[in-house]
């Protein structure tokens, strides 16, 4: 007997008891959806749009992070003045010199050196608006509770990474 069924689908979902209650047509009820689907998504989307971070805030974080990047180079460069004169001292006849000086011209480190800029210098605006992004978060969600501990943080510390860490030569 269910050889004989030959209703199609639409036949069969257009006579179903919940079109029939509401008078809507196949069609009519996935066109519904469809335009409830992307109202919904469109909501979804307007709830996470960020805002943006004060300047205050921003120069702040520009003034650290500047900072910051001073005392990493100023780190290295004293962590590679030190470690220079033994590693001279130690290599026979300047065999590690000359080893760093064929690592320097190789053609690897060159190509990824390439490689590595490009992928910054493209990535660059993705990183900067996600930065936004989160100093805009953070200054409107966080900052009225957390803000004034952190600051006095950063500023209880700053003496002492000064001394382990400055950030002038």
């Amino acid at each position: 007997m269910v050889d004989n069924i030959t209703a199609d689908t639409t036949t069969a979902v257009d006579s179903s008891p919940l079109f029939l209650s509401t008078g809507i047509s196949l069609a009519q009820g996935k066109m519904k959806l469809t335009f409830a689907l992307i109202l919904a998504l469109q909501v979804s989307a307007c709830v996470w749009a960020t805002p943006e971070p004060d300047k205050e805030l921003v120069e702040k974080y520009e003034g650290l992070k500047a900072v910051f990047f001073k005392r990493l180079i100023n780190a290295w460069e004293k962590a590679q003045s030190s470690i220079q004169p033994m590693v001279e001292s130690i290599s026979s006849e300047g065999q590690a010199k000359e080893y760093f000086e064929e690592i320097k011209k190789s053609q690897r480190l060159q190509s990824a050196i390439k490689i590595l800029s490009g992928l910054a210098s493209d990535l660059e605006p993705v990183v900067n608006n996600a930065r936004m992004a989160l100093l805009g978060a953070y200054g409107h969600y966080l900052r009225p509770y957390v803000g004034e501990h952190l600051d006095k943080a950063i500023t209880n510390i700053k003496p002492v990474l000064d001394t382990v860490l400055p950030h002038e030569g």
